[in-house]
Parts: structure tokens; sequence; C-alpha cells
């Protein structure tokens, strides 16, 4: 157990701090363990590159963390009526359709390797972006218009364009799974 792992560790576990802060409308809570959560994201990758730490289970932990973060972020905005609901079903869907597609991949015995795209990471950012740019408005009472409405727009574009290229390199690498041919 690495300093980096134990960090993406303790991110995860702000995942219902936040959760629990955006239900009960502590949206200053909210705001701030998001920050700490974005903060401890950055210290664990700086350490685990910087001081080689990286490990085969920080390559796993870190995205779920991240995920899991996002995710559980943007349907609690949403039940809370902060985010336009078809935008947090945009978000879970990709995720949902992106963890189903590894998922077929290795039970067909053809594991996807796991690399992130560039329009990802940048969908990553705009998601970030604007969970912040909300929780930050509803925590300090200021309108954010129309820093609010871009940055919507570049979610809703980045996680289309970022799913659509998954599934068509998914689509490549699933091709060539020979077909099962039953016995004579």
């Amino acid at each position: 157990m690495s300093i980096p792992n134990i960090i993406t560790l303790g991110r995860i576990l702000l995942v219902p701090v936040i959760v629990w802060a955006i239900a009960s409308s502590q949206m200053e809570i909210a705001f701030a363990v998001f920050i700490v959560a974005g903060v401890s994201d950055a210290v664990d990758g700086f350490l685990a590159k910087r001081f080689n730490m990286a490990s085969e289970l920080g390559a796993l932990l870190d995205p779920l963390a991240d995920k899991a973060l996002l995710v559980s972020i943007y349907v609690a905005l949403g039940i809370w009526g902060a985010v336009p609901r078809w935008l947090v079903i945009l978000v879970v869907s990709r995720d949902i359709m992106i963890v189903g597609a590894v998922m077929i991949s290795w039970l067909f015995g053809k594991p996807m390797p796991m690399k992130p795209l560039m329009v990802s990471k940048l969908n990553t950012v705009a998601q970030v972006a604007f969970a912040a740019l909300v929780l930050a408005s509803l925590g300090f009472g200021f309108t954010p218009v129309p820093y609010d409405l871009i940055l919507m727009g570049f979610v809703t574009v980045l996680t289309l364009v970022s799913v659509s290229f998954y599934l068509v390199e998914w689509m490549r690498h699933m091709s060539t799974i020979e077909p099962h041919q039953p016995p004579a």
C-alpha cells in the first residue's frame, strides 16, 4: 500500500461526504470537499510519477475514484435540481457504456488496453470544471451565467465525442474475435 494509493482511497471515502453535503444543502462543505478531492488527485498523481510509486492497484483505483466522485456529484446535483437531468443521464450513461464494453471484452477473452484518450481527458476537465462551478455558485450564492451554459455545452459535446471514440475503438477491437465454431 503506497502513499498515492492511500490518498486515492481517501478520495473514494470523500464521495459519501460530498453526497451527504449536497443532499443536506451544505453546498459550501460540498465545494470544499470537492476541492480537497481535486487536490488529492493531483498530489497522488504527482507522488506516483515523481517518486516512482505507480502501481497496478493505483492504475485501477485512481480512475475508479475519479468516476465515483464525478458520477456521484452529478447524480446528487441532478436529484437536487441544480444540473439538468438529461446531462446527468448523458454523463452516467457514458461511463456505464465504457465499463460495460470493457467487461464484455474481458468476457470474450479479449481485454482492451485501458488508455485514456485525449478527448476523454478534456471531457473529465470539463466535467470537473462544471461541477465545481455549480457547487461554488450554490455554496456562495452567485449566478454563473453564461459560464455554466458554456461549460455545460463543453461537457455535452465532449461526452458525446468521447463515448463515440471509445465505442468505435471497442468495435474495432472486438471485430477481431473469431466466431465460435460448433464441433462437427
